[in-house]
């Protein structure tokens, strides 16, 4: 672990990135708690906002803002443009190979109910199986939970072992060619697992199964690079990347777009409509019905562009910096029991404190200033495993400091004086 920290601290050392600059562009993290300076780690939770996102809603609300498509005046083509254009930083964002491919939506929740709700419902019939692993997120698993019900399709789950990683032998053997989906994702939100995704998307394709994959953690974390990937489908949430709530992205592959039934009806998603009959727009109009979140696509496409600024080998290093710090002290804490010690990890530490709930834990944390979260994190099948109801999660972003971990030990040493430990 040492030569890791060590590594990671010359790589920072030697890069451009400088973690006190980025803090000065998130307003927010200059505030107080109770007295105390505010550290937030609950950024896998929603990550905050740095001011070109806020500057680029204020200014779309305050100068241009008006609907989108169709309108000939000059705030409506200003803010098509600007709508349009986020479309394009997105596509950047993830390497997609054609601007069709990507779909705003409202986030990663949204954008697994459309796939298992299109493409899902035409493609699996009774007897045919989709594979997940047991790293869900609920929303990766309670939809094709519920195709599969309807359909009278079998969800199968592979496991992982006591370090939160998926086992691949395991997975591989739960693959046929029954399989028409495999759901998985590429950061855990509750251990911070990194699964090996181009890997696990290989072997589905053996077996001519169709990948999806949950991005949510990845987009504020990882280089993405959806062809690299090698998966189908790709969805991240704005709220996670730095940008607003409520906006969202689903990329697939323009064949499986294309042949893919509306998710919902209505405006914008037409080409013509009489009483009888209708005929759907092309991709990725036909996946957009009504009037979409506007300013929330450029409120993204700003947190995507300020991403893409920062020296990515230098605040990737930062990160690997301080999951390797968090993890240092918090497994020689007498009575910490730590969750998930994969050996390709995000910046998140999980964990449970001998005779503390995890609430408890997080309430005095807060007392402190330090934000964390607490409970199952919708992963209660990971919780499961671990044999826990609920965890305390502190999760680190670009903008967290070596300062930050020592305030979430230090808040740790109040929790053992509150409870005699």
């Amino acid at each position: 672990m040492t030569e890791v920290i060590i590594e990671a601290a010359e790589t920072v050392e030697r890069s451009s990135f400088e973690v006190e600059r980025v803090r000065r562009d998130f307003p927010i993290l200059g505030q107080s708690v109770r007295g105390n300076p505010l550290v937030y780690l609950d950024s896998a939770a929603s990550a905050q906002k740095p001011q070109v996102v806020l500057d680029a809603i204020a200014e779309c609300y305050e100068e241009y803002y008006a609907n989108v498509h169709r309108g000939v005046h000059r705030l409506s083509v200003r803010s098509t443009d600007a709508y349009e254009a986020a479309r394009e930083v997105a596509r950047s964002f993830i390497n997609a190979p054609k601007l069709e491919e990507v779909v705003f939506v409202r986030g990663t929740t949204e954008a697994v109910n459309l796939v298992a709700g299109t493409y899902g419902r035409q493609s699996l019939n009774a007897g045919d199986e989709v594979l997940i692993t047991e790293l869900e997120h609920h929303s990766n698993i309670v939809p094709w939970q519920m195709l599969c019900r309807e359909k009278g399709a079998r969800l199968r789950v592979a496991p992982i072992n006591d370090r939160g990683e998926v086992m691949l032998d395991e997975y591989e053997s739960l693959l046929s060619d029954r399989t028409r989906v495999v759901a998985l994702a590429h950061i855990s939100n509750a251990l911070g697992t990194i699964n090996p995704v181009r890997q696990m998307a290989d072997i589905a394709h053996q077996h001519g199964a169709v990948v999806f994959v949950d991005g949510a953690q990845g987009a504020p974390h990882a280089a993405i690079d959806v062809v690299a990937l090698g998966c189908d489908f790709y969805a991240f949430s704005g709220h996670k990347a730095f940008g607003p709530t409520g906006i969202g992205v689903l990329w697939g592959r323009l064949p499986l777009l294309e042949a893919m039934p509306p998710y919902q009806t209505g405006g914008e998603m037409i080409r013509t409509v009489s009483f009888e009959e209708s005929e759907w727009n092309v991709v990725p109009q036909k996946f957009e019905a009504g009037t979409p979140n506007i300013v929330g696509a450029i409120g993204l496409a700003a947190a995507l562009r300020y991403l893409q600024a920062l020296d990515r080998e230098g605040w990737q290093a930062h990160e690997a910096l301080l999951l390797e710090e968090a993890t240092r002290r918090l497994e020689g804490r007498p009575g910490v029991r730590l969750l998930g010690t994969a050996a390709r990890k995000s910046s998140l530490v999980s964990f449970v404190i001998e005779d503390v709930h995890a609430h408890d834990v997080g309430t005095i944390l807060d007392e402190e200033g330090v934000a964390v979260r607490t409970g199952h994190h919708c992963a209660q099948p990971v919780m499961k495993h671990f044999g826990v109801a609920a965890s305390v999660r502190a999760s680190m972003a670009v903008y967290n400091t070596l300062d930050d971990v020592d305030a979430l030990i230090r808040s740790l040493d109040r929790v053992d004086e509150v409870f005699g430990r």
